[in-house]
């Protein structure tokens, strides 16, 4: 390293002067990428790395290339899934649900959103949900603000549930040496998820004044801004779809199923000789190979436009998340393997005595990031190195789901702007916005109960 600006000898002697500026250069690099938002996010890691390489003389890491090629395959089927139309199907079941339990929303509506959520992988089907939710609960007379609220809460805490989302896949990559499988993961996530949106929509059900009480709706109601209890929402009708649409939908879930059962039966999973040795598929082989041959089978099943999937919104999100993910893990990796003894003799003692604190980590650089996969795949290497054992790490996986903290994410902003009543909002302070204290409930909750569950049950 003698073309390096500084080397660390000259820097400062190794310790912990040395790994505090270091680490200071990463979460700058990623407060300015947050900052810019998007795919910047990825190229301020760049920054972070050549500092770090160039700068400090570090070694540099590994990126997580398992975990962005599985990925970057989860991504592609549920974009031919999205090209397909299924995710509109999808979309107007969830209307159909709504619509016949209209008085009950504030409790439907979030288990709704945690299932179709769960179902597709992705977040990005709340948005056809949501203007939906804000007007059959204004027609109900239910305060908006309460269903809208958990609703995006509960699409957020199903990611850290779903078996083949980028955050669940991610965490399932980094685990898998330690022997951890999806089905660990599953069998921890799903309850402590459904468990935490439940408990925070029974305190959301009882926030605010009644519609038909409150000042504001009763203003813009009265200025002609907003529609008043009474009165049906002109929502889209509800069309007919194709044999092929509904065909992709059951496509897509035959290759979730696919995934599960290797997950539950490892014999299952195919195995060759290598050399003198019998070498089976690891579970991160078999997600690959499930979800790039299943998204062949519904282009050719289902006459999926080829040329349509890398047009769609989930392919687009998707691709800039694996770039971000790509400099996020290595930026992280060459922190870590740098500072390992440091890191170990610093915090290690902490961190295994309360891992809360981690919890807390994850959840605090989740509203940075502003990605489940991102957040897992820049602080999981880190928390093993700290001793963090895989049950902890599973029990509160669902703590990156922080998004709602400061209220700048899509689905928080797309929640306040489908609200015409106006109860869905963001208060003076910023902090004070109408997810801050069901998503704190939904997270605190379904943490306690995923580190318990997971000493149980792992």
């Amino acid at each position: 390293m003698a073309h390096v600006l500084y080397t660390r000898k000259n820097f400062c002697k190794r310790g912990g002067r040395m790994f505090w500026a270091e680490l200071a250069v990463v979460l700058a690099m990623l407060i300015i990428g947050a900052r810019y938002g998007g795919i910047f996010l990825g190229m301020s890691s760049g920054f972070a790395i050549a500092i770090l390489v160039f700068g400090f003389g570090l070694a540099p890491g590994n990126p997580a290339i398992d975990v962005i090629m599985i990925i970057m395959t989860v991504v592609v089927i549920a974009a031919t899934l999205q090209a397909s139309g299924g995710m509109d199907y999808l979309i107007q079941i969830a209307v159909k649900l709504l619509r016949k339990n209209p008085n009950r929303i504030s409790y439907y509506a979030p288990i709704i959103s945690w299932v179709f959520t769960f179902m597709c992988g992705t977040g990005n089907i709340s948005f056809g949900i949501l203007p939906v939710i804000a007007e059959v609960a204004r027609e109900a007379g239910v305060r908006p603000e309460r269903p809208i609220s958990m609703s995006v809460i509960a699409s957020q805490q199903a990611i850290t549930a779903c078996p083949i989302s980028a955050a669940t896949v991610a965490l399932v990559g980094l685990l898998s040496p330690q022997g951890v499988t999806l089905i660990d993961i599953l069998i921890v996530c799903i309850p402590s998820t459904l468990i935490g949106v439940v408990c925070g929509s029974l305190w959301a059900a009882r926030m605010g004044k009644e519609l038909s009480e409150d000042q504001e709706y009763l203003d813009r109601v009265a200025r002609g801004e907003a529609a008043p209890i009474n009165e049906k929402a002109q929502i889209a009708e509800a069309k007919e779809f194709s044999a092929s649409t509904k065909r992709a939908v059951w496509i897509y879930l035959l290759a979730t199923v696919i995934v599960v059962i290797f997950g539950i039966f490892p014999e299952l999973r195919p195995s060759a000789m290598l050399g003198d040795k019998m070498v089976s598929f690891t579970m991160t082989m078999c997600i690959e190979m499930v979800m790039m041959a299943m998204a062949g089978v519904m282009i050719i099943a289902c006459g999926v436009k080829v040329n349509s999937i890398i047009e769609q919104s989930v392919f687009r999100n998707g691709l800039m998340g694996v770039y971000c993910i790509f400099g996020l893990t290595w930026a992280g990796d060459t922190l870590t393997r740098n500072n390992i003894d440091f890191i170990k003799s610093g915090a290690a003692d902490l961190i295994s005595t309360y891992p809360w604190v981690f919890a807390i980590i994850l959840f605090l650089l989740s509203a940075v990031i502003l990605s489940q996969a991102g957040t897992i795949g820049a602080l999981a290497p880190l928390g093993i190195t700290l001793g963090i054992t895989p049950p902890a790490m599973i029990g509160m996986f669902p703590a990156v789901n922080g998004y709602f903290l400061v209220p700048i994410y899509a689905t928080v902003l797309a929640g306040i702007a489908f609200d015409r009543t106006g109860t869905t909002q963001i208060g003076k302070f910023v902090f004070n916005h109408s997810f801050q204290i069901p998503g704190l409930i939904t997270c605190i909750v379904s943490v306690a109960v995923g580190m318990a569950l997971a000493n149980v049950v792992l």
